[in-house]
C-alpha cells in the first residue's frame, strides 16, 4: 500500500490509525490506495503488532433492571460511529452495580477482554465499585453524564438542571399553575439534576410545588401511567405534567386518554430526552433534546485520545470535561393553560 500510495511505511500507519499531522495529500493518497486494493484491517494482527487490542468497552446498567432502551440504543450508535472513524472495535457489557460481585466481574473483563478503555453510562458511570475496578487496572475511561464527583474522571454531559427549569418555565409560560412532575429512576444522578431544575423554576414564578403532584417513577410507560393517574385522582387535578423522560411522558398521555382527557386541551404533557418515543406520541411530545448519540460520540473520540496518548483538552486539566447543548422541542402535547385554570 505504501509503495502504491507513494508515501512511507509509517505515513501509512498514521493514515489507517487516523494520527494527526499527516498533510491533506498524503491522506488522501494513501486512503485511495485503501480503497484501491480493498484494504480492511484486521484486528488480529494489529493488536499482535502493538500492545493495543482496538477494543473499547460500553458499560451500561442490564436492561431488565432499568429498562431504557432508547436511552442505550442511541448511546451504542454514537459510540460505534466514533469507533469506526478511528478503526475501533466497541464490546457491549451489562452488569447489575448493586451485585456485591461487580467490582471482581469488571476485573475479570479487563483481563479477559484486553480492552484499551471503557465508556460508562448512567447509572454505571456513578457506580463507585466499578471506577474502583476500572482504576485499578490503569485503564482510561471516560464518564456519560456523571452525577458524583464529576472530576473524578474525563467526563461528557449536558446541563440536566437548567434543562429542566427551561421547560418548566415553559409551562409555567403558558398559565399553569398545577404542575404534576414525574421524577426519574433514583439510581440516575440525572434525576436529583431534573428535579431541582423544576423546583427552582417554581420557587422563582412564586409558583408552590404541592408534595402530591411530585411523583416517583422508573423510566417506564407504566410507572408515568401510575403517577398520572394518582395525580388526577387528586381533588384538583393537575393542568401539564412534566415527566423526567419520554417513556413516562407517553404513559402521561395515555393516562390522560384512559380518562377521557383531551390533550393538550385538558392536561399537556411534555418530557424528557427527544427519544423514538416523543414522535410516536398522539399528539406529538414536547420535550427536551437530549444530544444522546452526540455525547456518546464526544465520550469515545475522548477516550482514543487519551488511548492514543494526545493531549484532549486546552486547558490542561488533568480530566478534561465536555458539555454538549439541548434545546427545548416544542410540539403538540402543550398548549395555553385552560382559563379556568
Amino acid at each position: 500500500m505504501a509503495r502504491r500510495a507513494g508515501v512511507s511505511i509509517k505515513t501509512v500507519s498514521r493514515v489507517l490509525n487516523n494520527e494527526p499531522n499527516v498533510r491533506p495529500v498524503k491522506r488522501q493518497q494513501v486512503l485511495e490506495a485503501a480503497r484501491a486494493l480493498n484494504y480492511s484491517p484486521n484486528i488480529s494482527a494489529r493488536s499482535l503488532a502493538g500492545d493495543k487490542s482496538f477494543l473499547i468497552a460500553l458499560l451500561y446498567r442490564d436492561p431488565s433492571l432499568d429498562p431504557s432502551p432508547n436511552y442505550i440504543s442511541y448511546v451504542q450508535i454514537g459510540a460505534l460511529a466514533k469507533c469506526r472513524q478511528y478503526g475501533f472495535y466497541l464490546l457491549l457489557e451489562p452488569y447489575d452495580m448493586h451485585d456485591p460481585d461487580v467490582e471482581n466481574e469488571v476485573q475479570r473483563l479487563i483481563i479477559r477482554s484486553r480492552v484499551d478503555g471503557l465508556i460508562l453510562i448512567p447509572p454505571i458511570s456513578d457506580s463507585d465499585a466499578i471506577m474502583r475496578a476500572i482504576e485499578a487496572s490503569g485503564l482510561p475511561y471516560v464518564r456519560i453524564a456523571p452525577g458524583d464527583e464529576p472530576d473524578r474522571a474525563p467526563h461528557v454531559f449536558m446541563d440536566d438542571r437548567q434543562a429542566a427549569y427551561d421547560m418548566t418555565e415553559h409551562l409555567l409560560k403558558l398559565g399553569h399553575r398545577r404542575i404534576g412532575f414525574i421524577k426519574a429512576h433514583l439510581d440516575h444522578g440525572a434525576a436529583q439534576f431534573r428535579l431541582e431544575g423544576f423546583q427552582t423554576a417554581m420557587a422563582e414564578h412564586n409558583v408552590p410545588v404541592d408534595p402530591p403532584l411530585v411523583g416517583q417513577g422508573d423510566f417506564t410507560v407504566e410507572s408515568g401511567m401510575r403517577c398520572t393517574e394518582a395525580f388526577l385522582d387528586l381533588p384538583t387535578p393537575p393542568t401539564a405534567v412534566f415527566a423526567a423522560n419520554d417513556e413516562m411522558a407517553a404513559g402521561a398521555i395515555a393516562a390522560a386518554h384512559k380518562r377521557g382527557l383531551a390533550v393538550p386541551a385538558d392536561l399537556c404533557v411534555s418530557g424528557f430526552d427527544d427519544s423514538s418515543v416523543a414522535a410516536v406520541t398522539w399528539p406529538p411530545l414536547t420535550t427536551v433534546h437530549q444530544p444522546i448519540a452526540e455525547m456518546a460520540e464526544a465520550a469515545t473520540e475522548l477516550l482514543i485520545e487519551r488511548i492514543k496518548g494526545h493531549k484532549s483538552d486546552e486547558t490542561g486539566d488533568r480530566f478534561p470535561s465536555r458539555q454538549l447543548d439541548y434545546r427545548i422541542v416544542v410540539r403538540d402535547s402543550t398548549a395555553t393553560a385552560p382559563a379556568e385554570a
